[in-house]
């Protein structure tokens, strides 16, 4: 069953039914402020950190899901409803929701009153518009009561869901005009507050949450709504929220429109306040007065459409599969942006309250986002490396609001350092900027540590070549990118944790000295090499040879101790034994290891490296994508920890995780294998599965999940922890480079396809350090890769890597297959 369809020519999904399988969201800001928004209009907004400057409260886990958000009622005579339909409820007469490229606009009508609400964060500005337009399109004069309505957060989302006793009488706000102010804790310690403002005279309000909800009523019934007319309460302790209400009478075919704005302000400290003693409100002021007219907010919101439209501009594709193209041009663009924005740490799967940014997954999110906004992914990895620590291991993530790294989870993740190598030179590839290897890092943000991003690279590579186990393979530490594979917790203490705990038998040590991981070692082998192309860019010569026979020892030893006859091993476990072996009873073999092997060359003398991709076709391979591992553990494994605690075909435990399965199609791709490769990617791509699954699949069918629930669930095809997850650049990487085969170099643009054997071909336009590159590639002879020739201009060039033009012009390119 569809819940929607695709509008690839505004670049939105446009949802027809409220009653998604579960709800579906939008991102909306690019910068500072941020909020999500379902297809119903609940979510929360933030600024910076979903953790630390909360704005509005969201319930995770609540019965309904998806209460809390911006909500508008109207109140028509006796009949009360809200243009996204929840949290009234009210069968509507019609109903739509656009969710488009930073903007979502939702629609409702009731008898003969339609509400179409336009919802977005304009560029440079800390706060969101709601657009609200009111018409009657009735043949009689209607009088509506119209009330608005936020929940205030009290800044720290973790405090703020927990500390009751405290917070229960912190709550304060003022109203002036028409906008209502939240300044809890304003006159203490914080510099910043929040508003919430409409560009009209109001007839009333209310800021406390008791008196316009009623003590024994939810959101679905403010006592205030059917009252039909706002109390005027001021929160006082308690809950603070924000409501205007409005009395409008229309005629038959007259619409209003009211711009309602929620804003967040910093003053320096010594501008807190005016010289009567009053909070300083000048910038909230500016901020008002910067959208309040319809001819304003227009004016934004085409200046963030033509912001999307150039960036989504910078690599676009036309194939002969429009599913492909709409991913490629759209929607998989748009997710890699978001999930630069906010690593893992806030969706409706992840509160924004547990985790910050990512060192792993935000250095792999960078590779999907780089071409777009190179300036800010440079920044982005000089923050990234500031968390890392002398010893080259790293904070495994960092609050983005102090930008320090996260001492309650701390570090030793062994696969950490790595990823930094790849995100520096996917950066250096695309920009050309070798500066940045130059540029002084601090570790552990202490300036008086600061040496070289390459010092840091150095660090990173001899990381792992200095911490390996008795078998000269990398030691899995705390986890080794999965997270669930826990090998020196042995927890049996329930509520442990299984990332940040490890057996009191380590001591100092803090993790096995025994337990390895083939999984690092073959990342090793595909990162390494980035690593001394770079020293060899610096003029290294010395340092390349060395961390080269470093690679090179690492290759002897997983094919030495890391094959298993079929398939690369998983790991050794704290007690010297294989994971991931035929001689294990369950999870005799792990996706995770085979791709990078094979793109690293381990195996490619004996065949072992095709021999690995059969084994994944022949035992992960599902009707909805590869599973993690298989079988399925059915018992509990205290040596291997977490993955083994969850039932059969759910998250790591043999469920689909769309992530490695990008690690797949790129080695298929890789190989030669176009065929296979695009498989696999049609598998998971959400516009492939909205047709025949999105019921089943129950997550938004325009971006990637993280987990499909695997072949051994009793859910098959169900996917989960949507929108943030490293499968948005990894899927970008693996058909933007590996099967469309466009691919960033040090020296040039390498073309390089692997795509289905029946394409004719395809066209893609790129740009590429400061030049354009309008690419076509034929395929007269129904290969899936290998390249014959390459024109540039006119001209035939050597090999298949274009030159660096820089010159702003575009420069036609003809490819040919074969």
């Amino acid at each position: 069953m569809k819940f929607g369809y695709f509008d690839d020519a505004n670049k939105e999904y446009v949802i027809q039914n409220p009653k998604t399988p579960y709800p579906w969201i939008n991102y909306l800001g690019t910068q500072e402020f941020f909020s999500l928004i379902s297809n119903t209009a609940g979510g929360y907004h933030f600024y910076k950190d979903a953790r630390l400057r909360r704005i509005t409260r969201y319930r995770y886990n609540n019965v309904p899901v998806d209460m809390g958000g911006r909500y508008f009622y109207i109140k028509d005579g006796e009949t009360v409803w809200s243009p996204g339909w929840s949290p009234v409820k009210t069968d509507l007469d019609a109903y739509t929701c656009r969710h488009g490229m930073g903007y979502t606009v939702i629609s409702g009508k009731k008898n003969d009153i339609s509400a179409e609400v336009t919802f977005f964060v304009p560029q440079n500005y800390n706060g969101e518009i709601q657009s609200l337009v009111l018409k009657n399109e009735g043949s009689e004069a209607k009088t509506i009561k119209l009330f608005s309505f936020i929940e205030w957060c009290l800044w720290n989302a973790q405090d703020d869901s927990t500390n009751f006793q405290r917070n229960f009488n912190t709550g304060e706000v003022e109203i002036e005009g028409s906008t209502i102010f939240h300044k809890t804790e304003y006159k203490e310690r914080r510099n910043h507050f929040a508003f919430y403002t409409v560009n009209d005279a109001i007839d009333g309000y209310d800021t406390d949450r008791e008196s316009f909800l009623g003590l024994y009523n939810g959101f679905e019934n403010p006592q205030v709504v059917a009252a039909g007319k706002a109390s005027n309460s001021v929160a006082d302790g308690w809950s603070p929220v924000a409501s205007h209400y409005k009395e409008i009478t229309l005629a038959p075919g007259e619409s209003k429109q009211l711009i309602f704005i929620l804003g967040y302000v910093e003053n320096p400290k010594d501008q807190k306040w005016n010289a009567d003693g009053s909070m300083n409100k000048s910038r909230a002021y500016e901020m008002i007065e910067q959208y309040n007219t319809p001819e304003k907010v227009a004016a934004a919101l085409a200046e963030l459409k033509a912001m999307w439209d150039a960036l989504l501009s910078k690599y676009s594709v036309k194939t002969p599969d429009d599913k492909m193209n709409r991913m490629v041009n759209i929607w998989n663009q748009y997710q890699c942006m978001v999930t630069f924005n906010m690593s893992r740490s806030a969706s409706y799967f992840e509160s924004g309250i547990g985790r910050g940014m990512g060192f792993r997954d935000s250095n792999q999110d960078l590779l999907g986002f780089v071409h777009q906004i190179p300036d800010r992914a440079r920044e982005r990895l000089i923050d990234l490396a500031s968390t890392q620590l002398e010893d080259g291991g790293c904070y495994h993530q960092y609050q983005p609001l102090t930008k320090k790294g996260n001492n309650e989870i701390g570090g030793d993740f062994s696969d950490d350092p790595l990823w930094m190598i790849l995100s520096v030179a996917a950066y250096i590839k695309e920009s050309g900027d070798y500066s940045i290897l130059d540029a002084m890092v601090p570790y552990d943000n202490d300036e008086s540590k600061a040496k070289t991003m390459m010092d840091h690279l150095e660090k990173s590579f001899f990381h792992v070549v200095e911490n390996v186990g008795p078998h000269g393979l990398p030691l899995a530490m705390r986890a080794d990118w999965n997270d669930c594979i826990n090998l020196s917790c042995f927890s049996d203490e329930p509520g442990e944790s299984f990332q940040t705990s490890t057996s009191p038998k380590y001591g100092e040590d803090k993790y096995s000295k025994v337990a390895e991981s083939v999984m690092v070692a073959a990342l090793f082998t595909y990162a390494g090499p980035e690593y001394v192309a770079m020293c060899k860019k610096k003029g290294d010569e010395a340092g390349a040879a060395k961390a080269q026979a470093a690679i090179d020892q690492m290759k002897k030893n997983i094919m030495e101790y890391g094959w298993d006859g079929e398939w690369f091993l998983r790991a050794y476990d704290d007690f010297g034994k294989k994971m991931g072996s035929h001689e294990c009873e369950e999870g005799k073999i792990f996706i995770e290891p085979q791709g990078f092997a094979v793109m690293g060359g381990v195996g490619k003398e004996t065949g072992a490296d095709l021999k690995a991709l059969e084994s994944v076709d022949k035992y992960l391979n599902s009707t909805h994508g590869l599973v993690l591992n298989q079988p399925a553990f059915t018992k509990y494994y205290i040596e291997y920890g977490e993955i083994s605690t969850y039932p059969a075909g759910y998250k790591e435990n043999a469920g689909i995780f769309c992530h490695n399965n990008a690690w797949i199609i790129c080695a298929e791709a890789f190989v030669g294998h176009g065929d296979k490769a695009f498989e696999y990617y049609s598998k998971i791509a959400p516009a492939y599965r909205e047709e025949k699954y999105s019921d089943l699949h129950r997550t938004e069918p325009y971006v990637y999940a993280q987990m499909i629930a695997g072949k051994d669930a009793k859910r098959h095809g169900e996917a989960k922890n949507s929108w943030l997850t490293g499968t948005a650049a990894w899927n970008f990487v693996a058909v933007s480079q590996y099967i469309l085969g466009v691919i960033p170099d040090w020296d040039g643009l390498k073309i390089d396809p692997s795509i289905p054997h029946e394409w004719d071909g395809f066209t893609i336009s790129r740009q590429f350090r400061g030049a354009t590159y309008d690419v076509t590639v034929k395929n007269p002879n129904h290969v899936c890769k290998g390249v014959v020739s390459v024109t540039v201009d006119g001209k035939a060039i050597e090999g298949n890597v274009l030159p660096v033009f820089s010159d702003g012009k575009s420069h036609a390119v003809e490819v040919v297959m074969g």
